[in-house]
């Protein structure tokens, strides 16, 4: 049985290509039964974010070929397009793989924290969908506990660096003094919440959250002294904005060219700054064609990031030790329980062989046997029928040539001339 984790991240796609694959919440339950139903899957989980979409297995035998397949026809993508792409980890690495992204070692802001709490959703999301076995059940916990060891035990997340503090933090760089500018908050998401919160810590004038419902729009907005609007109500606020930053999960643009056009023509053309996180793109990228708009997307945003990231830099090789030391234990734990059902069989085997010869001996010394030649037809018994079936199989195994069976057998029998002599 294999761990298989297969697809793209910010790493090997454009923004165009992960929006085609990404998953929208309302897709995950019915596209984890349809991946359960690709053969040999028995258990799995998908990952997706607006800088990866991955999806996590556990079969019989490793064939990401028919999943990487069935994530294309799910698409409707060409299959050289998206293999061209992809990446492919299976047992070790991909246990080592998903250990990394939940502790934040494969973001593009590295160390960033929101990514384990998204791991945990995708979890979440599987167990809700039956598609979470015992297998990727222990990886997906051993993967938690180690994310957080790299917490706990490194400097890998002290720095206030995220997606969303590179978005401020570059906001800042436009205008000066964000105590006089506005915002407009487009989702009411954890990506949104951070950037309400640095936005807020900077002083910013005035803070307008939209979103689909009201209800998580104002949920967010009381948090930090901000107003709640519809998304529809976007057109008539979106002029008195300096800052718009969007984060939701729509599947179509929340913000065309001709809104925004008139939003400038109304503000007399003062800068805008604009910052679209979402994967599928929120903001149409005609956008970026309008001046006085200053448009950016999360792949935009590395050369900030990377400015922020020095100081995570030194904790980064000590986080993936303590991953590395992570995989292994559980690849070894993984390989100790699979001895667990042999062990049990074995030991129900042998407990009724043992309970058979006890009622034999029972019987004869109730039949009037001398103890004495009890006791040794019950040791005689117990020692042929418990060698029996060893001895069978060691024969078959030298008459087949299989030595390395016969070392072995040697091995587990502990017949190599250590063992204590009693």
């Amino acid at each position: 049985m294999s761990f298989i984790a297969l697809g793209i991240n910010h790493k090997t796609a454009s923004v165009d290509v992960r929006e085609r694959v990404a998953f929208t919440p309302d897709q995950m339950v019915e596209a984890l039964r349809q991946l359960c139903r690709v053969h040999p899957t028995r258990e799995a989980a998908i990952l997706s974010t607006c800088n990866r979409s991955e999806l996590y297995l556990h079969q019989d035998h490793p064939e990401a070929e028919a999943v990487l397949d069935w994530l294309a026809r799910y698409h409707r993508l060409n299959i050289d397009d998206l293999r061209a792409c992809a990446y492919i980890h299976t047992d070790n690495d991909a246990v080592r793989h998903m250990m990394r992204v939940a502790s934040g070692l494969d973001s593009m802001v590295l160390g960033e924290p929101q990514i384990l709490g998204q791991m945990k959703s995708a979890y979440a999301v599987a167990r809700e969908a039956g598609s979470v076995g015992p297998f990727l059940g222990r990886l997906f916990q051993a993967t938690f506990s180690t994310a957080k060891t790299v917490r706990t035990d490194t400097a890998i997340g002290e720095s206030p660096v995220s997606v969303a503090f590179a978005a401020v933090s570059l906001a800042k760089q436009i205008f000066s003094n964000l105590n006089r500018s506005q915002a407009l908050l487009i989702g009411a998401g954890e990506t949104i919440t951070l950037v309400a919160r640095h936005l807020h810590e900077q002083g910013v004038k005035r803070i307008v959250v939209a979103n689909r419902t009201l209800e998580r729009a104002s949920l967010l907005a009381e948090q930090f002294g901000a107003q709640a609007i519809l998304l529809a109500d976007i057109p008539q606020e979106l002029a008195n904005c300096d800052i718009v930053i969007s984060s939701t999960a729509s599947q179509l643009p929340i913000l065309g060219k001709g809104a925004v056009e008139q939003a400038l023509k109304a503000r007399k053309h003062k800068p805008m700054f604009m910052v679209d996180i979402a994967v599928p793109r929120d903001i149409e990228p005609q956008v970026s064609e309008l001046d006085d708009v200053y448009l950016y997307t999360v792949d935009d945003l590395h050369e900030v990031i990377a400015e922020n990231l020095k100081s995570r830099q030194g904790a980064a090789q000590a986080a993936e030790e303590l991953v590395s030391t992570g995989a292994q234990e559980f690849m070894v734990k993984l390989r100790e329980l699979a001895a667990v059902d042999v062990l049990r069989a074995y030991r129900q085997r042998a407990e009724q062989t043992r309970d058979d010869e006890l009622l034999r001996a029972r019987r004869l010394l109730a039949s009037g046997l001398p103890a004495e030649e009890v006791l040794a037809q019950l040791a005689r018994g117990l020692t042929n029928k418990l060698l029996h079936a060893p001895s069978v199989q060691l024969k078959k195994f030298s008459a087949e040539g299989r030595i390395e069976a016969l070392a072995m057998a040697e091995e587990l029998f502990a017949l190599n001339g250590n063992q204590e002599q009693s």
